[in-house]
């Protein structure tokens, strides 16, 4: 097969969206891999494999590649000869952030007939805003922890125990997150999240509980990875998540009982079934006395989760197989012709 892979955008999220494409180029080995990358001005480039490094980006030497445009039925290449149609047989989105992740990707692709691996525009808008993270949750009946709402030009009082952690709205990657363990403190840490978001979230800091990461899909049955404990200081941050090489190798499966992890399926199926179909998500859950909380769903997960399957390659090729599509709508004017002769006899 081949996939397109789309990475890039304008988001906080860009840098850590090329370093997840790259690894795709290791880790998809058997599939004939096309670079599209997106670039902060919104800008298609094609991106020869052998160009997917680092310093491609860093230097701007990708704006020496071939520009792209998208059109109907996929990515098209201008040249001196004509137009050239990429062909692939599905897009991967691997935008991390805003673009990707917030449904304006999605809506184009889904608007232009591209098939494409990744959340829809409803999963996207949902996932993207951790307060309707929250709402999403608490309608299915999951737990959620408490939580106050803050605005950027709205008043910064909470009435919640410290310590506190502080996360921007529509960020991942833990950037701009804070814990706040004094109420002085509160007004600093506010200041670092309002510099990337104009809606922050504030929760209690849970000290001591246990966490978990359970990703996968739904093909012709359910695919998903094993359960990771992921291993944190006070909060997994940015430089764990994505300056520890080691979590591109094979992670150790949680040690649980099958009790709770038949929760956290449970859980990861509400979630999933149908909003995120087509997509590839990893749900991080928090278990607090046995009962089970969602943390954040990842529609885009870095590095699309793959150190948590054993066979990551094939599955895409399965999912790539059991992708959504829109109903056609059979447009045949007869209703506006019969108002139209209804008028003239009027």
């Amino acid at each position: 097969m081949t996939f397109a892979i789309l990475f890039g955008g304008s988001s906080h999220e860009h840098e850590i969206s090329i370093v997840s494409a790259i690894t795709m180029k290791k880790i998809l080995r058997r599939n004939r891999l096309i670079f599209v990358f997106l670039d902060a001005d919104r800008d298609f480039y094609l991106i020869e494999t052998d160009k997917m490094i680092s310093k491609t980006f860093s230097s701007g030497a990708y704006k020496k590649c071939k520009r792209l445009s998208l059109r109907k039925g996929g990515f098209v290449a201008e040249g001196l000869l004509g137009s050239k149609e990429l062909v692939f047989d599905a897009v991967i989105n691997m935008i991390h952030g805003r673009d990707g992740e917030d449904g304006k990707i999605s809506s184009m692709l889904t608007f232009y007939g591209v098939p494409f691996i990744g959340p829809r525009l409803e999963a996207s808008v949902m996932s993207y805003n951790k307060l309707y993270t929250k709402l999403l949750a608490e309608s299915l009946g999951i737990g959620t922890v408490e939580y106050r709402i803050l605005h950027r030009e709205g008043k910064r009082g909470i009435d919640l125990s410290y310590p506190v952690i502080v996360k921007p709205a529509h960020l991942g990657s833990s950037i701009g997150v804070s814990v706040v363990k004094r109420a002085e403190d509160l007004d600093y840490a506010l200041d670092v999240a309002f510099e990337f978001d104009d809606l922050v979230l504030v929760e209690p800091f849970l000290e001591g509980i246990a966490e978990y990461n359970l990703a996968g899909c739904r093909t012709s049955a359910w695919e998903l990875s094993l359960v990771e404990e992921p291993c944190k200081d006070e909060f997994l941050d940015f430089d764990r998540k994505y300056m520890d090489f080691s979590r591109d190798s094979k992670v150790q499966e949680a040690v649980i009982d099958s009790s709770l992890k038949e929760k956290l399926t449970e859980n990861f199926r509400k979630i999933y079934d149908p909003l995120f179909a087509g997509s590839l998500i990893r749900c991080d859950f928090f278990v607090i006395e046995g009962k089970v909380f969602i943390n954040e769903i990842n529609p885009v997960p870095g590095s699309m989760a793959h150190y948590l399957f054993d066979d990551f390659e094939n599955l895409l090729e399965r999912l790539s197989r059991h992708l959504p599509a829109e109903n056609g709508i059979d447009v045949d004017y007869r209703y506006i012709d019969t108002i139209q002769k209804s008028k003239g006899k009027a």
